[in-house]
């Protein structure tokens, strides 16, 4: 008892740097990510965001495992209504034009159906990319998510010059507000493919998106490897045991 009390004692005072948290399994089991068009870009957002639309969605899809954020594409969303783009391993991605208040309970159905009801999952003809940039609730977010952005936004439009009928011209590139895990920032969300990557920095841009134009675009499974191995911190529809033992089989 006395042994373990000094070791804990010692760790509180130590001056040494803690054991880094390993990247991979570090995804919260979901079954659906479902993105609200905001306001303004997260960038922008206070610590602690939230509207009484998102609070309302979030109690009707947490009983089936789904989570709600919010995303910055470009403007055109209020604090009353907005449009919705989901993500779920069995129904790939689905879009409504239109939520408010009036609507959740049928929209909240929907969402259920599309996660929990097996359907056509053929590939899609877009990728959605959606990097983390809260920096009022993290300054490594802020910080390096704001660089990856960039970097990425730099990168396709170089990409769509140089390749005009290529893969770049298909992807939705965008922010997303608090996602967990600050200290992978820079974190972003592939999408079909449902797997998030960490710890990203601008020189990562290139090859994690040749990796991501070569993988199928389609909710990736369990028998599917990581995008990135080095850089995977999940992937959706998978619980953390799951992830584990994906990460470490593709050794």
């Amino acid at each position: 008892m006395f042994s373990k009390f000094r070791t804990r004692l010692a760790a509180v005072f130590s001056t040494s740097p803690p054991e880094p948290q390993p990247l991979y399994g570090t995804v919260a089991s979901h079954r659906s990510y479902i993105l609200l068009k905001a306001p303004s870009p997260p960038s922008s957002f206070p610590s602690r965001f939230s509207t009484p639309l998102r609070r309302t969605l979030q109690l009707h899809v947490t009983r089936w495992g789904g989570i709600v954020n919010f995303a910055w594409t470009g403007p055109g969303a209020s604090s009353d209504s907005t449009s919705v783009t989901a993500f779920s391993p069995l129904g790939g991605s689905i879009y409504f034009p239109n939520l408010s208040l009036s609507n959740v309970d049928d929209v909240a159905e929907a969402l259920r159906q599309h996660a929990t009801a097996p359907c056509n999952n053929d590939q899609t003809d877009s990728i959605h990319l959606y990097v983390c940039t809260h920096g009022a609730r993290d300054c490594r977010c802020g910080d390096m998510g704001g660089k990856v952005f960039q970097a990425l936004k730099e990168e396709l439009d170089r990409r769509a010059r140089t390749d005009p009928s290529g893969p770049a011209k298909s992807v939705v590139l965008g922010e997303v507000a608090h996602v967990g895990g600050h200290q992978f920032a820079a974190t972003m969300l592939v999408f079909p493919q449902g797997d998030w990557l960490g710890m990203l920095t601008p020189q990562d841009v290139p090859r994690v998106l040749d990796a991501i134009f070569a993988s199928d675009r389609r909710p990736l499974t369990v028998l599917d490897p990581p995008l990135c191995r080095d850089l995977w911190r999940g992937r959706m529809g998978l619980a953390k045991d799951e992830q584990l033992s994906l990460h470490s089989s593709h050794s």
